[in-house]
């Protein structure tokens, strides 16, 4: 359980800031008062993926909320510390998916694949609205891709990549969209 309320902390964090020492009963009432839908969702997320006392009601809370908004990001995809949504609705992610630590991801985003082989993204990612991630693709640290890109192949660590299919428009990274990092 000490776990699960550190990943929790961390995307806390990662909306609001506060440090690595805030208080449980905030975050419990912001989750619960629902003012910021997409870290609620978040919250419910974190506690459904792992055996705890409130994992019933996580679940049934995560798939009310998955319904809501027409989120589908299944409890089996592995996502590290501090998961930020940017707009929370239309986001599917394949179930095997895994996410790293402080990663943005925006409205109408899609990770899919056919061949039981989905993306692997690194730490400090933004993704922009309206990106597809196909396939066996490996996205680098501190990467950046584009609004409405298409990525169909590997995506090397501190480039900016966008486009149709996505390919690497800048040699440079934008730490500055990934804000209020969680110190990993």
């Amino acid at each position: 359980m000490k776990e699960i309320i550190t990943y929790i902390r961390s995307d806390y964090h990662r909306y609001f800031g506060g440090g690595v020492n805030i208080p449980l009963y905030k975050i419990i009432f912001e989750a619960l008062t629902a003012r910021n839908h997409r870290f609620a969702y978040s919250f419910w997320l974190r506690l459904c993926m792992k055996k705890n006392p409130f994992y019933v009601i996580a679940r049934l809370k995560h798939y009310r909320l998955s319904r809501l908004y027409g989120m589908q990001i299944p409890r089996t995809v592995k996502i590290g510390y501090g998961l930020y949504i940017g707009h929370g609705v239309g986001i599917i992610i394949n179930p095997g998916t895994v996410i790293g630590n402080n990663c943005n991801i925006s409205q109408f985003l899609n990770i899919g694949s056919q061949k039981h082989s989905p993306a692997t993204i690194g730490d400090n990612v933004w993704i922009g609205p309206h990106v597809c991630i196909v396939e066996d693709v490996k996205i680098g640290d501190n990467a950046t891709i584009g609004a409405g890109a298409v990525v169909t192949h590997d995506i090397p660590a501190g480039v900016t990549a966008a486009g149709v299919p996505a390919k690497v428009i800048s040699n440079r990274s934008h730490p500055e969209y990934v804000n209020n990092r969680w110190p990993v």
